[in-house]
């Protein structure tokens, strides 16, 4: 039986990710909510810029979709940074008795992180209680090669002394907000958002005790590190030109610090152009999400998403498609859990029926 989905959000992701709701066979969408004003009353193959209609007009009415009673709903919403807004709406959802499977609010992908602040938490404990339903949250970036990825290998591990998950892409094509969050582009004394250790730790550092709690470990502490690096030539973007001088790269780790030594890393290397930072790690090809486990056995692997359909869409593209795709395919197994939040140690292995047709 198809599984009846509506889809809140029809930014990058959202849009990408409802094509492939239309023609899945085990999910039907029933529904699309937005948040733009300009959206509303909008067919959804419009916005999404299919050939034809889909017969489904964007809404804002939260009741309105609320009361089509579907199985989940599917959030493609904005980051941590709008917070109040997210909760607002999706405790609307878990308190009517929908579970909600999400790529924002990446501070809950581990809701018992020391930093998630308890009005970031209580509200969808309440709401789960009373509805009987269930939240799960993947990340963004795509989130589960930071947690699924590295936990899956470390299970075929008899002993592991570091794990790493990191992220090596080239952002020459990302026209996203790297100036403000990553200093990217701006002069080297710029103190961009995300060097804060806190802020980095909440934005992207739930992974970190979630691998330890799942080793069965805890830790001493949790540490960041953040480096600049400065071009000496100019560089060209999608989003204009960085002057010489100015930072081409970054490359930050969040550290998971037990028995005073770093057992558990998330790394990420920001760069414009392949060249820039060359003494920085690079993936064997572009644009890779790799784990590195120290242990026995050690285990080196490298996951690359790309499109092979002729579209010429880049790699950042096909990573944002998965991180959608990996919060669509997990609803039939939230549907089946019992009400509460949901995090990818409770997930059975989701292989992604129906993807073969």
């Amino acid at each position: 039986m198809s599984k009846r989905v509506v889809v809140w959000g029809t930014g990058f992701v959202g849009k990408m990710v409802i094509p492939e709701i239309i023609k899945h066979p085990h999910f039907d969408l029933v529904g699309v909510g937005v948040s733009n004003p300009a959206k509303v009353g909008r067919d959804v193959g419009d916005i999404c810029e299919l050939p034809e209609p889909v017969g489904i007009t964007a809404t804002d009415n939260v009741d309105a979709l609320i009361a089509l009673k579907p199985d989940a709903l599917v959030h493609y919403g904005p980051t941590a940074a709008h917070a109040e807004a997210n909760i607002a709406l999706m405790t609307r959802f878990l308190q009517a008795g929908i579970d909600v499977c999400s790529t924002a609010m990446t501070p809950w992908v581990w809701p018992t992180m020391h930093l998630n602040p308890p009005n970031w938490i209580q509200p969808i404990t309440e709401a789960c209680e009373l509805g009987g339903s269930s939240c799960f949250t993947t990340g963004i970036d795509p989130g589960f090669a930071n947690d699924l990825f590295p936990m899956t290998l470390m299970g075929v591990c008899s002993e592991v002394r570091t794990v790493r998950a990191s992220e090596l892409l080239d952002y020459t094509n990302y026209t996203g907000d790297y100036e403000n969050e990553m200093g990217i582009g701006r002069a080297p004394e710029f103190r961009p958002i995300l060097q804060s250790r806190d802020v980095l730790v909440l934005a992207w550092g739930a992974t970190v005790p979630m691998i330890a709690h799942a080793a069965g470990i805890t830790l001493d502490e949790i540490t960041t590190t953040w480096d600049k690096w400065i071009t000496p030539t100019e560089r060209k973007t999608a989003k204009g030109v960085i002057p010489p001088g100015h930072v081409a790269a970054v490359r930050f780790t969040i550290n998971g610090i037990y028995r005073g030594q770093t057992r558990i890393q998330l790394e990420h290397v920001n760069r414009i152009g392949r060249d820039a930072a060359p003494d920085w790690p690079s993936g064997t090809q572009d644009d890779v999400y790799r784990v590195d486990i120290e242990g026995t056995p050690s285990i080196f692997q490298e996951t690359a998403f790309r499109f092979t359909d002729g579209s010429g869409r880049d790699a950042a593209t096909a990573g944002c498609l998965a991180t959608g795709m990996r919060a669509l395919n997990a609803v039939p197994a939230v549907n089946e859990l019992p009400a509460g939040w949901v995090t990818a140690l409770d997930l059975p292995l989701i292989a992604g029926a129906g993807t073969i047709r």
